[in-house]
Parts: structure tokens; C-alpha cells; sequence
């Protein structure tokens, strides 16, 4: 990967000023970038029921993790239309993509993801009903993080034409944020390699730039061979890959007592056997593990393959591990999220309709009483935090990459839980979609910052490399592993 450090500090600050001095680039007044920001968050407004409609149409395909072949087509139709230049099928990944418009530096990347989550199907109402039963939902909103980021990009397109501004901005369409770590393919095949800074948002229940960080994460499906054997009639010939599978999960259940504070480790059982008068003959584990830091999270992952190896030898069955995915710790940049808090802070939160209204208050009576925050929080503005989030993503990887910050705002009812069938009813209604336009015009103010002041984009740099140094970046999927198009089938 080439070393992006190679450029002395103020490059792009000597660079601009070489232009303004000859005239090719005009940098307006403060009153005049007021003046700016105002235009183009009025224009963003014209343009919010056709990205909105965008994301209603991703909501109902609801693909999950690299399937998501109608969503990505359908927001590369609209960039290509837009007049992007289309990079299709990135590191191998029929539904990644990148999406470029303009010519030199700095290059601004705004990340984008369109996957759904299995078994979270729902109608766009507050009372629990499937769309399609058993099927795929947009429980944690991946159609309005799309659908934002590429509104956001669309609109700092056009921002550099009328203003003849130097500068790239980016689209990244990745697939398989959940739990197929898109992003980690798209960084190793150097699809990151060439941007100044990152930036990307979340639906959630709140409106916050982040200063958390988030926890490592490996996954692995452990697959357990025994011999078949009629269960009544033979059973002594049998060697059962289930009791494998239950003698794991017990080791594992043990050897919780036994690890680091703040330690995650869950499991579902995806193949159990096909009759219960046959001992089964293969049976698969699918394990998550997490840690806030990745070197602890590789000696608890040593003994939990630990466990899938007894648990082998016990049963006299045959263990075999497929490395699903792995994602690192989040690395904070508060240089970028100074940034993005300022602009938040500019477009304000999400003011219900009384239709809205009803339906939050419909919603709520749904929730468990104790994660009830007030109604009415989703119209302010929170201060970043700096604390430790819950959860995995494979932003964090790219945030190893290039400096990197994101944000979340109240696409969802307050006190939603995350994966649940209420996000998923508010993700393809007008609630999630007045949280979207909140991200797309707080994407788009800052990545305006970035493109016309070099100075911010400085300042990126410094924090992350202060972040970094000293550490090295080493995804734990093995070098030559290609992306799991077919994770989510058992």
C-alpha cells in the first residue's frame, strides 16, 4: 500500500494558494460561504422526496450482505446519471463499487452501504407484520445510509462545478457491512489508497457526531464431520458432529468467566442435522467474538479455537474453520469530528409531523419501558462523546486507512432498539427518511469544508497519524482470502 505520508504538511495549502493567486479559484468571504451553505442546503431540500424515493426502493429490495445486486444498480443508475465515473466490481465484489466526479486533490471519500439484515422483514407500520415472511429487513437502515451519502455526494458534485473548484469527491458503495466486511476487501485492493479523508454517517436514534470508538471483531463458522448412523438402531456407529457443536458452545459458555471486562461472544447453531432418528453426520457454529482491542481479541480467539478443538477430540469428529470476517477497533479522528458536530449542529434535528407523531407514540408502546429516552430527543443536537460503542463495523478498518469520522442521526424513533422490526418499519418511512436528508446536508457542508479548506484536511491528517503511530495495521483475514460472497446461506 503506498505510504499517503510522503507529501510534506501544507502541500494542498500552497497548492490553493497558487491557483487563488492566479485567479482560477475564487475562495468566498465568510458572509459569502454562509451565503453558499444557505443555496445548497435550499437546493439539497428540492432534491430530498427523489433520494427519499431512492431509499424506499432499497428498503423494499431489502438484500441482504453481497446480494445486494439491485440496491447497488440502483444508486449507480443514479450517480452514473449524475455524471460519476463508475468503478464497478472493486476488489472482486460483484456489489461494490466506487463513484467519482471532478479531477485532482483533495480526494473526499463518503462511504455507503445498502445491505439488510435476514429475518427482519416488516411493513412501514408500528404494529409487527413481515413483508415477506422470514425474509430480509433494513433493521439497522442501510437503505438511508445509501440513499444519504449518495444524495451528499451528488450535491458536492454540482457544488464544484458552479464554483470551477479543483478537488474529487467520492461515493464508495460497500457491500456486506454486516458481518462480510466489504470495506476490508475494498481497502486491501487499494480502493483507499489515494483519499485525503473518510466520512460517514449512521441511522440511529440520535443526532451526534462520534468520538467512540467500537470493538474488534472475528468471525468463523466452525463446521464439525462425524459419521451418520441410524440414532435407535445403530447408534454406537454413530460419531454425532451435533454433540460437537453442543460440546463447543458448552466450553465457550465456561470460558466466559474467564476472559477480559467488555469481552462479546455470541453463537447460533446453522446446521444441526436433518431428522432427529439420524445421528448427524455434519453440524456448523457460527461465532462472533469481540474485544476493543485486536491483539486481546487474538489470544481469546486462540482459546476459543481451543474449545472447537476439544470438543473435536471428544466426539472423535473432524473440525474445520471458515474465517468469516474480521474488523478492527474504530480509530477516532477529532479534528473530523469537530467538523462534522459543527455542521450537524447547522442543519438541526428531525421535527415530527403529528402523523409522525402518532406513529413514534404507536411505536413506542412497543419498547421495554427501561430504554425509554424522551420523545422530543430526536430534535436536538447531542455533544460528541468519547466513549466505547457495542458494536463492529468495517468502517474501522478504513479509518486505519485515512482519516476517518462519522455521525448518527434520528432516522428512528427514540429508544428503538438496533436489528429490531421497529427500525425496520421507521427506515422505510418518512421518519428514517427526515433523518437521512439531516446526514445527507451534514455530509455535504462538511465534505464543502474539506474540498475549499485545506487546512481542515491538515489537521485530519495530524490526528490520524498520532492515532497510528507506533501501530501497525494487520487485517487478521489471511492474505489470499477472497471476499464471502455466500455468507449469509448455511
Amino acid at each position: 500500500m503506498p505510504d499517503r505520508r510522503s507529501k510534506a504538511p501544507g502541500v494542498l495549502i500552497r497548492a490553493t494558494l497558487a491557483l487563488m493567486v492566479a485567479g482560477l479559484i475564487q475562495i468566498p468571504s465568510a458572509a459569502g460561504a454562509a451565503d453558499d451553505r444557505a443555496d445548497l442546503l435550499r437546493r439539497m431540500d428540492q432534491q430530498a422526496d427523489r433520494f427519499g424515493a431512492i431509499s424506499r426502493q432499497i428498503w423494499e429490495f431489502a438484500e441482504v450482505g453481497y446480494n445486494e445486486n439491485q440496491s447497488s444498480e440502483r444508486l449507480k443508475l443514479e450517480l452514473r446519471s449524475e455524471g460519476f465515473e463508475i468503478q464497478e466490481d472493486v476488489a472482486g465484489i460483484p456489489t461494490a463499487f466506487v463513484a467519482s466526479w471532478g479531477r485532482g486533490k483533495p480526494v473526499i471519500a463518503i462511504l455507503g452501504e445498502y445491505d439488510a439484515l435476514p429475518g427482519l422483514s416488516q411493513e412501514d407500520t408500528p404494529v409487527e407484520k413481515a413483508r415477506v415472511a422470514g425474509g430480509a429487513g433494513h433493521g439497522c437502515g442501510h437503505n438511508l445510509f445509501g440513499a444519504a451519502s449518495a444524495f451528499a455526494a451528488v450535491a458536492v458534485r454540482h457544488y464544484l462545478e458552479e464554483k470551477k473548484l479543483p478537488g474529487t469527491i467520492r461515493f464508495y458503495g460497500c457491500p456486506a457491512e454486516e458481518g462480510g466486511g466489504g470495506k476490508i476487501y475494498m481497502a486491501r485492493a487499494g480502493a483507499f489508497s489515494d483519499c485525503d479523508v473518510a466520512l460517514a454517517w449512521h441511522p440511529g436514534t440520535r443526532n451526534q457526531a462520534s468520538l467512540s470508538s467500537s470493538l474488534a471483531n472475528i468471525t468463523a463458522k466452525f463446521r464439525f464431520y462425524g459419521k451418520a448412523a441410524h440414532a435407535a438402531g445403530a447408534p454406537d456407529q454413530g460419531r454425532s458432529a451435533l454433540d460437537a457443536v453442543m460440546l463447543m458452545n458448552l466450553a465457550t459458555e465456561l470460558l466466559r468467566e474467564h476472559v477480559p471486562a467488555l469481552t462479546r461472544i455470541h453463537y447460533i447453531i446453522t446446521q444441526g442435522g436433518g431428522a432427529p432418528n439420524v445421528v448427524p453426520g455434519v453440524a456448523e457454529t457460527f461465532y462472533y467474538a469481540r474485544h476493543p482491542d485486536m491483539a486481546a481479541l487474538d489470544l481469546i480467539w486462540a482459546r476459543i479455537l481451543k474449545c472447537a478443538e476439544a470438543a473435536a477430540l471428544a466426539t472423535e469428529t473432524r473440525m474445520e474453520m471458515e474465517l468469516i470476517n474480521s474488523v478492527y477497533n474504530l480509530l477516532p479522528n477529532e479534528a473530523l469530528t469537530a467538523l462534522l458536530d459543527r455542521n450537524l449542529k447547522r442543519v438541526g434535528g428531525v421535527r415530527y409531523s403529528p402523523e409522525e407523531q402518532k406513529f413514534a407514540e404507536a411505536l413506542r408502546s412497543t419498547f421495554p419501558p427501561e430504554v425509554m429516552p424522551s420523545m422530543g430527543s430526536q430534535e436536538e443536537v447531542e455533544t460528541p462523546r468519547a466513549d466505547l460503542g457495542s458494536g463492529s463495523t468495517d468502517v474501522a478498518d478504513v479509518s486505519w486507512v485515512v482519516p476517518t469520522a462519522q455521525f448518527t442521526t434520528a432516522t428512528f424513533v427514540p429508544g428503538t432498539p438496533g436489528h429490531s422490526w421497529q427500525a425496520t418499519a421507521a427506515a422505510g418511512g418518512s421518519i428514517g427518511r427526515k433523518g437521512m436528508v439531516v446526514a445527507a446536508k451534514t455530509l455535504a457542508l462538511s465534505a464543502v469544508e474539506l474540498l475549499t479548506m485545506p487546512a481542515e484536511v491538515d489537521s485530519a491528517r495530524r490526528v490520524f497519524e498520532k492515532r497510528i503511530a507506533g501501530s501497525v495495521y494487520r487485517s487478521r483475514l489471511p492474505a489470499g482470502q477472497k471476499p464471502p460472497l455466500n455468507y449469509r446461506q448455511n
